[in-house]
């Protein structure tokens, strides 16, 4: 995404164009069109479920301490950071991590470890932020990855401008 000369924004697709008219007969492009619309609802689902952490909530998280499931740690791969877990934030047997940069006190990274209506069918949500150049914290990028499924949604935000 970037800024256009009108000052709107601008999204370039990182996906190949779609192809107007799926090949086959009638019935084929029905039972395409039903999983597209399947997938489309279930990808709102993911959405919805993801919506329900983010932000995190004051007085869940308050439950969580008390209830002693919330920990905190050094990140091995990166010193300068520091995690914060949270079991059971929504549902029992999820998970959220928030990933700190401790001399900045800037959130690094935040991720999701939760299901739909059953544990087999996971989902995974991870955002990645950055810094600008002497600017704000930013996610830089987005995963959501349904397992069961096998259903990937990835977003990057790059090439910012300072206007």
């Amino acid at each position: 995404m970037r800024l256009g000369p009108d000052g709107k924004p601008k999204k370039t697709s990182l996906d190949p164009p779609a192809n107007p008219q799926p090949e086959g007969g009638k019935l084929k492009r029905r039972i395409v069109e039903k999983k597209k619309a399947e997938y489309k609802d279930y990808a709102d689902q993911m959405k919805s479920l993801a919506q329900q952490y983010v932000p995190p909530d004051k007085d869940m998280l308050q439950q969580a301490n008390q209830q002693g499931n919330i920990t905190m740690g050094p990140v091995p791969e990166n010193p300068n950071a520091v995690k914060l877990v949270i079991k059971n934030y929504l549902k029992q047997g999820d998970s959220m991590t928030l990933i700190f940069d401790k001399a900045q006190k800037e959130l690094l990274q935040f991720q999701i470890a939760s299901y739909m209506d059953d544990p087999k069918d996971a989902m995974n949500l991870t955002v990645q932020f950055s810094k600008l150049p002497n600017g704000p914290n930013h996610v830089a990028s987005l995963v959501v990855d349904e397992v069961s499924k096998q259903l990937n949604v990835a977003t990057q935000n790059s090439n910012y401008l300072h206007l």
